[in-house]
């Protein structure tokens, strides 16, 4: 008989170098894995990575984790062997993996991570079972919709924050060293452990609707039937929620529905063309003239863990403490009733090219394409071939991004598998990369140490940061 999967959740937390997943590169990770009930059920996997020779860490990055690259050299494993140890723990059937912003970043460095290490960058998180979930926005709902039994912080703008170190300190949770992976692990664990305690229904809620077949069956675009959302798109100012209408579905993604933001007038979709409409949207709206308004459109990710529930889940008393206008929203409502067109010309504003530009560096262009199952079938034969024949491998690929992966894949991990003009490649390489990257890099390294010149610690951080920038360009 088939044995039942008992499912698991993995928290985890990456510190980078950086704060572009698809530039920067990780430098520590922090994994633990728990039961449904949040207890401890196997060893924590705390890794360091080693980064490249062709990259520059930030030095913001390491005055925030304190750590150096020096340290990441000396304790930590190579990209391969690092990614490899955490896929191994992802993929584990049955496994959501949770973290706190996790969704917008610590997945994006897994993702970019793994494709750069020539794994699927995607099949960890819905294959055998296995999901993902995002704290932060279970915490912006928790406090919109049902905050008691949570303590709440506030920042010098009087909004709530939702920083991880700020709210372990008000709900009485230990986290001694923020920006230390580990630590942060830990916080998130107590942090969801005391909400599932306070808000037991709304945290299954949640986790129940974290799914993009349980969000579908929410979506009734053809009726335009309002939704609450929760999202970090909103702003603390609005408490990160609204009420939504969606109104039609992505004509490019079938996981993107096209929503109107009902706290905002809706008029601009119905006076504007599909080009002026373009215009405005990717116009901030700190630079919009006084008579124009903004466009109250906003896309959400079904395969992204959004908060949606019905419409009434936003009580009376909340509408009030969040200064949420309901008869407003209404008002907004009908009008989108009456002006059914409006679902024609946004459907024909996403069907235009969008603004996404190619990556013109092969590291960045995870989002280029899905590769084809062939070159899927050749990427794991890359990955599975030992350093030594990595030279010898004839492949054919359809897409052109393999072959550079490929190279800097060896350069970077495996540089006694170059020929000498392979050798010399990779020289020209890295050295137009620092010709273009270092003044830069240093007149910032020098104003931050101007900054801390009275903090020893930061100035001990930034000198270990020159001696390494030093060695690797010399």
């Amino acid at each position: 008989m088939k044995s039942i999967v008992q499912p698991t959740f993995f928290f985890l937390d990456y510190e980078t170098f950086g704060v572009s997943p698809a530039q920067d590169r990780p430098c520590q990770f922090a994994g633990v894995r728990t039961d449904k009930n949040f207890n401890i059920i196997d060893e924590p996997l705390v890794i360091y990575c080693q980064p490249p020779n062709d990259y520059l860490p930030h030095p913001e990055a390491c005055l925030i984790t304190g750590i150096t690259p020096q340290t990441a050299v000396s304790f930590g494993l190579s990209e391969p062997k690092f990614i490899a140890k955490i896929h191994a723990q992802l993929s584990i059937p049955g496994t959501c993996a949770v973290g706190y912003n996790n969704i917008k970043f610590d997945d994006e460095v897994t993702r970019y991570t793994l494709y750069r290490n020539f794994y699927d960058p995607y099949g960890w998180s819905w294959q055998n079972g296995n999901s993902r979930w995002d704290l932060l926005d279970v915490m912006r709902a928790c406090y919109a919709l049902r905050p008691t039994g949570m303590e709440w912080s506030t920042n010098a703008e009087g909004n709530v924050s939702f920083k991880l170190e700020h709210l372990s300190v008000v709900n009485n949770i230990e986290h001694k060293n923020a920006h230390d992976a580990m630590a942060d692990v830990i916080a998130t664990i107590e942090l969801a452990k005391k909400l599932k305690d306070a808000q037991p229904c709304l945290f299954n809620y949640l986790f129940t609707y974290r799914n993009k077949n349980k969000l579908i069956s929410l979506i009734d675009v053809e009726s335009l039937k309002p939704l609450v959302h929760v999202s970090g798109m909103f702003g603390t100012d609005r408490s990160n929620i609204s009420w939504i209408v969606p109104i039609a579905w992505h004509p490019k993604n079938k996981n993107t529905i096209i929503a109107i933001d009902l706290a905002h007038d809706p008029q601009p979709l119905f006076d504007l063309n599909v080009e002026a409409l373009l215009e405005r949207l990717y116009t901030r709206h700190s630079d919009l003239r006084p008579d124009e308004l903004p466009v109250p459109i906003k896309l959400i990710h079904l395969n992204q863990c959004p908060v949606l529930a019905e419409a009434k889940t936003l009580r009376p008393e909340d509408e009030e403490r969040l200064g949420i206008n309901r008869q407003l929203c209404w008002n907004n409502l009908k009008k989108i009733q009456t002006r059914l067109n409006v679902r024609e010309k946004l459907t024909a504003l996403y069907a235009d090219k969008s603004k996404y530009e190619s990556s013109q560096d092969v590291d960045s262009a995870l989002y280029e394409g899905f590769f084809s199952p062939s070159d899927r079938s050749i990427m794991d034969i890359i990955r599975l071939t030992t350093p030594e024949n990595l030279s010898n491998l004839d492949i054919q690929t359809t897409d052109n991004r393999i072959k550079s992966l490929l190279f800097r894949y060896r350069a970077r991990n495996f540089p006694n598998t170059l020929t000498d003009a392979e050798q010399k490649q990779w020289h020209i390489y890295r050295r137009n990369y620092f010709k273009t990257s270092m003044p830069n890099y240093m007149i910032n390294l020098e104003k931050l140490a101007i900054k801390y010149q009275n903090n020893e610690k930061k100035l001990t951080i930034l000198k270990s940061i020159y001696l390494y920038v030093k060695l690797l360009i010399s």
